[in-house]
C-alpha cells in the first residue's frame, strides 16, 4: 500500500485528510503548531491536528523545515511514497520536496495559474470572479507553479464569503483528490505544465487589508466585506472606535442623499442603515462594536441613535 504523509492545517484540509484515511496508509500528519486563540489566548490545536489525533494518526508540528533540520530528518525517516499538501501554511524547501519518490501533491483552491499564493479563495471574491475551483498539482520549488494533474470548476455565488466558498472547495478538493490519486499512482496521468498566460498572485492577508475605504464603489465594498469573513473581518472607524462589518448588501438609488460625502451613515424611509460610498449605497446588515457581540445594524442604531448622520472614517490601527 502507498505510504502517505499529509500536510495541512485549517478546516479546508480536513475533508481531504478524512478521505485519504479511508483509502491509504497515512504514516504521519504534519500541521501548524498550536496557536493562542480567543480573549484568553489559550493555545488551541488547528483543525487538522484535532482530527488526526481523534483518529489515532501521529502528528508532527515543526515551525519551519528550513530552520529545523531535525524535522526534515524525521520526515525522511518516515520514508513516504507521496506527500499530500492542503493549506499547510509552511514553505516546503527542496530538501522536503525530494523525499517522496512520487513527489508532493498540492490541493490548491483556485484554477491555476490564476490566484497562486497564500489566499486564493479570498482573492477570487475580491476580484469578482464568476468561477474558481480546485487544482491538483505536483509541487516544485516555485510558488504554486508546478505541473497540473487535474482541475475542477466551482461557480461563485453572489453572497459567497471566504467561509462559505472555502467549505464548498474543501469538499470539491477531497473528491477531486480521490479521483485523481489512483490514476496518478498508476501512471495514467501525464502532468501538464501550467499556461504561461493568466497568472496572478494572492499574497497573505494582513488585518489592515480589511479596513474599508468608503470612497470605493458599493459593489467593491460588498466584495471586500464578504472576502474577509471569517478573518480578519472588514472594519471601519466610528468616533475613534473600531466597528467590524460582517454583512452588507448593495442598494440601488440613493439620489436623495446627494451632496453628502462617502462614509456618511444615512437612513432611508424604510429604516435601513446605509452608508454612502463612492458609487451607490451599502446597507449595513450585521456589525460589531469593539468588545460587543455581532448584531443587526438596525438594533445597533436603536442603542446608538447618533450613529445615523455620523461619518465612518479610516482608523489608525497602530493606536
Amino acid at each position: 500500500m502507498t505510504k502517505l504523509v499529509f500536510m495541512g492545517s485549517p478546516q479546508f484540509a480536513v475533508p481531504a485528510l478524512a478521505a485519504l484515511a479511508n483509502e491509504y496508509d497515512i504514516v504521519a500528519v504534519f500541521t501548524q503548531p498550536d496557536k493562542p486563540a480567543g480573549r484568553g489566548k489559550v493555545l488551541t490545536s488547528v483543525p487538522v491536528k484535532a482530527w488526526a489525533q481523534a483518529h489515532g494518526l501521529p502528528v508532527y508540528q515543526p515551525r519551519s523545515f528550513r530552520k529545523e533540520p531535525e524535522a526534515v530528518a524525521t520526515l525522511r525517516a518516515l520514508n513516504p511514497d507521496l506527500i499530500v499538501v492542503a493549506a499547510y501554511g509552511l514553505i516546503l524547501p527542496q530538501s522536503v520536496l525530494d523525499i517522496p519518490a512520487r513527489g508532493c501533491i498540492n490541493i490548491h483552491g483556485s484554477l491555476l495559474p490564476r490566484h497562486r499564493g497564500a489566499a486564493p479563495i479570498t482573492a477570487a471574491i475580491l476580484a469578482g470572479d464568476a468561477e474558481t475551483g480546485i487544482t491538483i498539482m505536483l509541487m516544485d520549488a516555485g510558488m504554486d507553479t508546478g505541473p497540473i494533474l487535474s482541475m475542477a470548476n466551482e461557480p461563485l455565488h453572489p453572497d459567497d464569503t471566504t467561509a462559505s466558498l472555502s467549505e464548498r472547495l474543501s469538499q470539491l478538493g477531497a473528491r477531486l483528490l480521490m479521483a485523481t490519486l489512483p490514476k496518478y499512482l498508476n501512471g495514467e496521468i501525464v502532468p501538464q505544465p501550467q499556461p504561461q498566460d493568466g497568472a496572478t498572485y494572492s499574497p497573505k492577508i494582513n488585518k489592515t487589508d480589511a479596513q474599508l475605504d468608503w470612497t470605493l464603489p458599493a459593489r467593491e465594498i460588498d466584495r471586500r466585506v464578504r472576502a474577509y469573513v471569517p478573518w480578519p473581518v472588514a472594519y471601519t472607524g466610528w468616533n475613534g472606535q473600531m466597528v467590524k462589518v460582517w454583512k452588507v448588501r448593495v442598494r440601488n438609488g440613493g439620489s436623495e442623499f446627494g451632496g453628502q460625502g462617502a462614509g456618511t451613515v444615512v437612513q432611508p424611509a424604510d429604516g435601513a442603515v446605509c452608508v454612502i460610498t463612492g458609487a451607490g449605497l451599502i446597507v449595513l446588515e450585521e456589525i460589531q462594536l469593539a468588545g460587543r457581540k455581532v448584531m443587526p445594524a438596525r438594533d445597533f442604531v436603536r442603542g446608538q441613535p447618533g450613529f445615523i448622520h455620523s461619518e465612518l472614517t479610516l482608523l489608525d490601527v497602530r493606536s
